[in-house]
Parts: structure tokens; C-alpha cells; sequence
């Protein structure tokens, strides 16, 4: 699996994407050395031989697929050889979840899915806007708010609050035991909270923006990031409460 740490490792350095995924690298590290005495003394043949499949699959993607995809392979093959080892009800889905969370993403989610998340947040907040007496239009991933033209940008698409909030979610379920069926009726709930979180974010900065003095740029950046650290947060309140979805 080496070609693809190679090529990980190489797009981080040269600056093509964030460095997230040494964050998501960390943890995994951390968790396994926490659950090192709980390891089997051997494995189970059924995960070695999806890993192995996995393995193959992921280098013949080499040749005929993107980097990226094949790094997908390759990252569940460690997963899934990790789980061969593992104790009977760990947690295997938020294992696999943080594993590809190790990947460098963000580029390519910005690229692929950047655009239409502008345009789904831009088209809330101007329903918003509209609600609480703002002239708001939408147009594209931009927004014309009491006459003034107002870009809802790249950083405003939610991409890396997306990664963060399933980096906090995936996190706390590995180091709470959370049981696969628990972690994963729980996601698409994380998901919506940063559908919701980045909409609510996005509003509250071109309604500030949109006044005749507009925003300072601390301030900007500060709302930002009290909108992340609340959905961050709920999304870990979500992921290690004991409620009806456990």
C-alpha cells in the first residue's frame, strides 16, 4: 500500500490540499495504542481476506482509476486489517470513518461538491434573509441582500465543517465503543446538523455584511468559528449521548 501513503503524503507537502488528515492519523494512532491489550492473540481469517482483497483491488485501481479512488481502497484495506484484530463489537464503521478521514479530501470535495453546497446555502439564507425583512435574492452562489452583492465563497461552502464535524464524530465513537449500528443511524443526523450550521453561519455574516458599515474581518472570522465550534460540539453531544438512537 505504500504508492498510496506515497501520494497522500506528497499532496499535503506540496500545498494541493489541507493537512487535516494528520489529525484523523493521530487518533487512530492514539486509540490503537489505548487498545492494544484488548487486541486478539489471533486474527479473525474473514477481515484478513477482505484487507487482502481490499489490497489488490486498491493497486490494479492504480492503473486505471484516480489517485484519490485508490487511496479509498487502500485506506479500508487498513481498516479492515486493523478490525481482523480487533475484540467482537469494537468499532468498526467509526474505525473505517476516521481512516478515510486521513486521506487528503478537501480539494477534491471542494471541487466536486464545493459548488452546489454554495448554491443550497445561498438559496436558504436568502429564504432567511427574506423571512426577517432583508431585500434577498439569490443568483448562482452569490446573493444581491438590500442591493448589495454578496459571494458566498468557497470557505462558506461547508466542506471543512463537514470534515471536522465527522472527524469529532468519528473520534468520540471510537473512544466511547460505539456500536456500528448506533454510530452509523447517528451520521446523516451529522450530516444535516452541518447542513444546518452552515446555513445559520452563512446568514448571520451577510446579514452583518449586508449593513451599511459591514463587517470587520476579525469579526467575520470570529462568528465563523463560533458556528464551527457549535456544530463541532453538538456533533460530538450527537455521537456520545446514550438516547433512542443507541
Amino acid at each position: 500500500l505504500w504508492p498510496h501513503g506515497e501520494w497522500a503524503a506528497r499532496r499535503v507537502a506540496d500545498g494541493s490540499d489541507d493537512p487535516l488528515g494528520v489529525a484523523a492519523i493521530a487518533v487512530l494512532l492514539l486509540w490503537l495504542w489505548h487498545a492494544r491489550e484488548s487486541l486478539r492473540a489471533t486474527p479473525r481469517l474473514m477481515w484478513l481476506g477482505t484487507a487482502a482483497a481490499l489490497t489488490m483491488a486498491s493497486t490494479a485501481a492504480l492503473f486505471v482509476a484516480p489517485p484519490l479512488a485508490a487511496a479509498l481502497l487502500a485506506a479500508l484495506a487498513v481498516s479492515a486489517h486493523v478490525t481482523a484484530w480487533l475484540p467482537d463489537r469494537s468499532p468498526r464503521a467509526a474505525l473505517a470513518g476516521l481512516t478515510l478521514l486521513a486521506l487528503p479530501l478537501i480539494a477534491s470535495l471542494q471541487f466536486y461538491a464545493g459548488y452546489p453546497l454554495r448554491v443550497f446555502t445561498a438559496q436558504f439564507s436568502a429564504w432567511l434573509l427574506q423571512a426577517a425583512g432583508f431585500a434577498a435574492e439569490r443568483s448562482g452562489a452569490a446573493m444581491t441582500v438590500n442591493d448589495r452583492l454578496v459571494i458566498v465563497d468557497a470557505p462558506c461552502s461547508g466542506v471543512q465543517m463537514a470534515w471536522l464535524a465527522y472527524f469529532a464524530a468519528c473520534s468520540v465513537a471510537l473512544f466511547t465503543r460505539r456500536r456500528d449500528g448506533a454510530f452509523l443511524r447517528r451520521l446523516p443526523l451529522v450530516g444535516l446538523l452541518v447542513l444546518a450550521g452552515n446555513v445559520l453561519r452563512n446568514t448571520t455574516l451577510v446579514a452583518l455584511e449586508a449593513q451599511p458599515n459591514g463587517l470587520a474581518p476579525w469579526a467575520h472570522e470570529a462568528i465563523g468559528i463560533v458556528w464551527l465550534v457549535i456544530v463541532v460540539g453538538l456533533a460530538v453531544r450527537l455521537m456520545a449521548s446514550r438516547g433512542s438512537l443507541k
